[in-house]
This record gives structure tokens, sequence and C-alpha cells, in this order.
């Protein structure tokens, strides 16, 4: 039954019998769509190989097993690549994505189809993957540490401005219109009205944003975008499953310093 609120109080309304009908009709079409992918999904699903996929799985894992821990060694160099791609792509990210949030904000855009432009930059960014950006940059730039900070930069850009346009548009307008009141121009309303206002959610999008990024640097290589991910894609592709064991463990473990690592920097921050 809905619910709607009067004086304050919250109050059950019993549903209509168009409103119910209503709700019967949109549940039956939506069991009827998830029935429907199934069968499509099951049309080309070759069950014969999903059946013998326990076995495929164990047999793997014991591939797998013991890991050949002198690889590590060769890891060094892959792993901090890795960390430099995440570093200086979400750094890059965040040049590019300040003016774009300002220009996106409500409050600090100079005109509404500049506010439409900074949207559509922010939406072309947010939809397009950090592997798809790789692929793509793999072909313009060539392999490499250069393509895979690039497209951690240009998928990045997308999240830090959305996140940061809606910080920038729920800052109080009382200091804002205060500083105006003095005569300030744009520029230092926005320096001494907004920037204080914003600092610590800025500062908290980007440790979060370069947390995500750590994750998502160690499977560009995977498309030649440099990082450990050749390292991966290399022991997959030769069939030595021992050293691929070790390359896991490796992204585990840099995965959960980040982690570690981003935490405490958002604690420290509120």
């Amino acid at each position: 039954m809905p619910v709607r609120t009067v004086a304050g109080r919250r109050v059950w309304q019993r549903r209509t019998g168009r409103a119910n009908a209503l709700a019967f009709t949109v549940g039956v079409a939506l069991l009827g769509l998830v029935l429907w992918s199934w069968q499509l999904i099951a049309e080309q699903t070759i069950w014969i190989f999903v059946q013998d996929a326990p076995e495929q799985a164990m047999n793997l894992f014991g591939r797998m097993l013991p890991p050949r821990w002198a690889y590590a060694e060769v890891l060094v160099r892959p792993l901090w690549d890795t960390l430099n791609i995440a570093t200086i792509g979400t750094l890059a990210a965040l040049v590019l994505a300040v003016p774009v949030a300002l220009l996106a904000a409500r409050t600090t855009t100079p005109h509404p189809a500049v506010r439409a432009a900074a949207l559509l930059v922010i939406v072309a960014s947010r939809s397009i993957h950090s592997l798809v950006w790789a692929l793509v940059l793999v072909f313009v730039v060539g392999p490499g540490v250069f393509a895979g900070i690039l497209a951690i930069a240009l998928r990045s850009v997308g999240f830090i401005a959305k996140l940061l346009n809606e910080a920038i548009e729920e800052t109080d307008p009382k200091p804002i219109e205060a500083i105006r009141s003095t005569g300030a121009g744009r520029g230092e309303t926005i320096t001494y009205g907004i920037v204080p206002q914003v600092l610590p959610a800025f500062a908290g999008i980007t440790v979060f944003r370069w947390d995500i990024n750590i994750r998502e640097a160690t499977f560009l290589g995977l498309v030649g975008a440099g990082g450990i991910g050749l390292q991966l894609n290399a022991s997959i592709n030769s069939l030595r499953w021992a050293d691929a064991s070790v390359i896991l463990v490796a992204i585990f473990a840099l995965v959960l310093v980040s982690e570690w690592v981003s935490a405490k920097v958002r604690a420290a921050i509120t």
C-alpha cells in the first residue's frame, strides 16, 4: 500500500483497483522479460561445458599450486608501473575534472549551454569503461604505461567531476552571498566561498577514486596498456599457471594495501 505524509505523519492508503491492476501488469511484464532473457541465454549456452566446469576449475586450480614464488622478483617493476598508472592517472583526472565540475554546477556555471556541454563530458567519460579507453589508446599512442595513464584519467574525469559537481551545488549559499556583497568577482567567490566548503569532499573523492583506479589498473595490461596485467596475460597465454597464481597473490596484496591506505586517509579527513 502506498504511503503519504500528512502534517508530518505517515498515513497508509489502500490502492485503488486501477493501481492494483497496473502493479499486476508491470509484475507480469517483468516476469515475462526475465523468462525471455533466460531463454535467449539458454539457447546460446553450451551446457555440456557448464556441466564440465567444476572438473575443469579443479584441474586449473591444481596447476596453479604450488605457486612459483621465485617469480615474485619479476613482478616488482610491473607492480610499480601499476601503482604509477593509477596515481598519475588520478592526478591527471583531477586537473581536468575540477574545471568540468565548476562548469557543470548550477551555482558556478557561466551559462546553461556551458553546463550542458560539461554534463555531456561527464556522461561520456562515465559511460566508457577504462578497458575500452585503454584498447583505443593502445592503437593511438602505442602500448605501454602512457596509454594506461590516459585510460585511467579519461575514465576518472566523469566520476570525480560528477561527485564534485554535486558537492559544489550543496554548498551553503550564505558565505557565498556574503563574499559577493563585498564586490568580489567570480574567481574570488569560488576561491573563498566555495573551495573551503568542498575541500573535504574533494579530498575524499580523490582518495576513493584512486583506490578504484588501483583495481582497474591491474587489468589494463590485458590489452597492452602496461602494468602487471601484461605479466598476467603472458603467463596465461603460455600456460604458466604457477606464475599466474603468484601474480594473482601480488594483485590481491596491492589492492589490500591500497584499501588500507584509502581507509586511513578518509578517516583522517573526516
